[in-house]
């Protein structure tokens, strides 16, 4: 609960699960953190321990003890825990479903690694029952990358994101300010938007990054070095970003991967143009239109900044919010029911 697309998003699928009169369980490592305050009311709660072993080793005995119809896994990070328990409790594991969060293909990485990660995602279909997808280009990655078979794989986008009166607001600049939303760590690669803060035309505009993460003090530092430090803002986690990302002139993502990246669509719901490197297949499925945003290639310093200068020109022309289509959590419940139907026969 330490914070993250993945969980939050997790979390109002069980709010809309729980409405729909479903009993929810979340297992969790530890309930510690900012999105703790985010955990609906009427969730039952099991711990299992920070320890990647204690999770790995802890799960098949609550499964075995709740019988539970089945086991979601909100995203790659946790796919680990879903094959061990598969491979402990054989056939009578209840049907696992798991989330693709993150992107499949990593440019990033280097020959081993890239390897060794491609051999892990094809021994998916082995311990997955089936696979969910946020959008059409991740399903086809999915199937491509982890040789899932097409009727194995859905397409059923996140739950949209809504306004938090309970949360705590977030001080903003007075002026105009570019905004970032995202942990602090290493794969979103803030270090590339604070550089280009440096060299936007417009000398005035501030920078705030919402989120928390290791890379704290790294990023605090090369602000310093900059001479950025009247300009750039990190308050860390805040519970409703909405309001934030309304305010901006434009909200960038620098990642080096991404899943479906949820900041996008919220930016766009409330009428925040958007700049993104290509961290996805889904990035262009989002920004469809050179009047939502700007997708840029992820080492391409020049077009970052050329990106920003565009949307900070007073000229720029913000886009209509962007609305959420269709009922995501009554698509998952009626793919959870045919699941568990299919495995009743």
């Amino acid at each position: 609960m330490r914070g993250g697309g993945v969980e939050r998003a997790l979390l109002r699928m069980a709010e809309g699960w729980l409405r729909a009169g479903r009993r929810v369980t979340l297992v969790l490592g530890s309930d510690e953190g900012p999105l703790a305050a985010e955990i609906p009311e009427g969730v039952e709660l099991i711990q299992l321990g920070d320890a990647r072993y204690s999770a790995l080793f802890g799960l098949e005995d609550h499964v075995r003890t709740l019988a539970p119809d089945l086991i979601f896994c909100p995203g790659n990070h946790y796919s680990a825990v879903a094959a061990h328990t598969r491979f402990r409790l054989g056939r009578a594991a209840p049907p696992i479903v798991a989330k693709v969060s993150n992107a499949l293909v990593r440019p990033e990485q280097g020959a081993f690694a890239a390897w060794a990660y491609r051999r892990w995602l094809r021994l998916h279909p082995r311990f997955l029952d089936h696979v969910v997808a946020m959008t059409p280009a991740m399903a086809a990655e999915a199937i491509a990358e982890m040789r899932m078979p097409a009727d194995r794989v859905s397409v059923i986008a996140n739950p949209p994101a809504t306004a938090r009166a309970d949360a705590a607001p977030v001080a903003l600049p007075s002026g105009r300010y570019i905004i970032g939303v995202g942990r602090l760590e290493p794969q979103k690669r803030w270090d590339r938007l604070i550089d280009a803060l440096a060299r936007t035309d417009d000398r005035a505009v501030q920078l705030v990054i919402l989120g928390e993460g290791s890379m704290r003090a790294k990023l605090e530092a090369q602000i310093a070095a900059l001479g950025l430090s009247g300009r750039v803002s990190m308050p860390g986690h805040a519970g409703d970003p909405l309001p934030a990302l309304a305010g901006a002139a434009v909200a960038v993502l620098t990642s080096d991967y991404e899943g479906v990246p949820g900041v996008l669509r919220e930016a766009l719901s409330v009428g925040t143009p958007v700049v993104s490197t290509e961290s996805s297949v889904a990035v262009r499925e989002i920004i469809t239109s050179a009047m939502l945003g700007s997708v840029i290639a992820r080492e391409d310093s020049e077009a970052l900044v050329a990106a920003l200068d565009r949307w900070l020109d007073p000229s720029a022309v913000r886009p209509d919010p962007v609305a959420a289509q269709g009922d995501s959590n009554a698509e998952y419940l009626a793919l959870f029911d045919r699941l568990v139907a299919q495995r009743s026969r």
